[in-house]
């Protein structure tokens, strides 16, 4: 393969198998170089001062070693030292491939990553536990955070906005565990996700007036389906004259808004004091005079505070739940309610969901690895029987899959005349509303087009 810059050759040659002579060579000259170079004086250079000293190094240590390596590989091992130092390691080349999405480092010795929803074994190791769990706790470092035997679980972020999971023996019965899903450099929009296939145009403007209009917001998927990258695009619909406030377990909302204050929970520090939780952040976001609040990722005991806020004036804000189905994230919320410590009758917590939300934006992960919005579901209110009433604006229908096992279906919809049109009135959005459903609903009679389907 061409050598075509830097960047290019290191992650060629990380990825690939290397002979027992070069692997040799790499730890002989990292123990060399540790001996010799002053590591004080090194940390106060800039990461590209570093790695000019560490490849004269390198260099210098291949002739006084007679070693057969190429300048290519110099170079690359040159890169590796200066990761070690100051980076994160066997990570950093994984890291910089803007193919992958997610990285899972299971031990020392085994490191997969995922390209186009495939997951892969790559052939890049950390030298032993004790190197894999140095790199683990520097990333815990960087923001404030730990990772050790008596703190074992460990949620950060990198500085790209990547998220990043670790967990480190006991709890790891196999060595130090790191979860890191990466985000796009470039912030995805729905029009964006649109050429991806993930919905429609119509879909697309549909949720667009949605936003203007100020309807509350729940992004619902499974582990991996795309709810924070759905989020974000969501997020850039705000009128930038808002304030808003977001409330975020590691802070991954990357709002193009001037008006954004961006508020982080805290686990308790090592005597158990210090802590702020997600539902610490929603109530006092309450005091901040936000136009909307984003939250994250509701799990747990802040659902209620939520739920309150979108009921108390502050419309069109946002969240995501972990549920399956539309369906289901009405029945999470039930349940978050519930773990909150309010004893309230089901049809009282159903009325204040049926109250507060008005949208369910579902996100599914295919098992060809695309990602698509399945559903867009509508509350309508409360039914007779007591339950949240809801109607499917738009639906995934899957049709088979290609040769290649790809999935093919189309995006129907279900409804010409949603419920907040009313809202849409006052914008005058209401008659393009009803034009875009009227024309997307006529096609489900038999007359779609090829563009209906993905």
């Amino acid at each position: 393969m061409a050598e075509t810059n830097d960047n290019t050759t290191d992650k060629t040659f990380s990825t690939v198998e290397e002979s027992p002579l070069l692997t040799v060579f790499r730890k002989e000259a990292h123990d060399t170089m540790l001996n010799r170079i002053n590591l004080a004086s090194a940390f106060k250079l800039s990461p590209q001062e570093l790695r000019v000293e560490i490849e004269n190094f390198i260099f210098d240590y291949a002739q006084e070693r007679r070693a057969q390596i190429t300048k290519r590989e110099q170079i690359a091992i040159a890169r590796e030292l200066v990761d070690d130092m100051i980076g994160l390691g066997p990570l950093e080349v994984l890291l910089a491939d803007d193919t992958i999405s997610d990285i899972v480092v299971n031990g020392p010795h085994q490191i997969y990553v995922e390209r186009g929803g495939v997951m892969q074994l790559t052939s890049i190791k950390f030298r032993d536990d004790s190197h894999l769990l140095q790199i683990a706790q520097r990333i815990a470092h960087r923001v404030g955070r730990r990772v050790d035997t008596s703190s074992p679980l460990c949620d950060a972020r990198l500085p790209d906005g990547s998220r990043v999971n670790i967990v480190v023996p006991p709890i790891a019965l196999d060595g130090v565990s790191i979860s890191i899903r990466k985000f796009s450099k470039k912030a995805l929009t729905l029009e964006g996700l649109a050429k991806h296939g993930s919905l429609t145009e119509e879909m697309v403007r549909v949720l667009q007036i949605a936003a203007t209009c100020g309807l509350n917001i729940i992004v619902s998927g499974g582990t991996g389906s795309g709810k924070t990258t759905l989020l974000n695009a969501l997020s850039q619909l705000i009128d930038p004259r808002e304030r808003i406030v977001t409330c975020e377990d590691a802070a991954e909302l990357k709002l193009q808004q001037p008006h954004v204050v961006r508020l982080e929970s805290r686990p308790a520090n090592i005597e158990g004091k210090g802590e702020v939780t997600i539902r610490d952040l929603v109530k006092n976001a309450l005091r901040m005079r936000p136009d909307r609040i984003v939250i994250g990722e509701v799990r747990g005991e802040e659902c209620i505070d939520m739920l309150q806020a979108m009921n108390t004036g502050h419309d069109g804000s946002m969240s995501t739940v972990h549920a399956n189905r539309a369906r289901e994230a009405f029945i999470r919320l039930e349940n978050m309610v519930a773990m909150s410590g309010f004893d309230l009758p089901s049809e009282i917590v159903r009325a204040q969901i049926a109250g507060a939300i008005n949208m369910v934006v579902q996100t599914e992960r295919l098992h060809d690895g695309s990602r698509k919005i399945t559903e867009i579901v509508e509350v309508t209110g409360m039914t007779e029987r007591g339950d949240i009433g809801y109607q499917h604006l738009f639906k995934f229908v899957p049709m088979g899959e290609t040769s290649e096992h790809k999935v093919i279906g189309r995006f129907a919809a279900e409804t010409e005349q949603p419920v907040f049109l009313e809202k849409a009135i006052v914008y005058g959005l209401d008659k393009e509303l009803l034009t875009i459903m009227k024309e997307a609903t006529s096609r489900n009679s038999g007359t779609e087009s090829q563009n209906d389907y993905y």
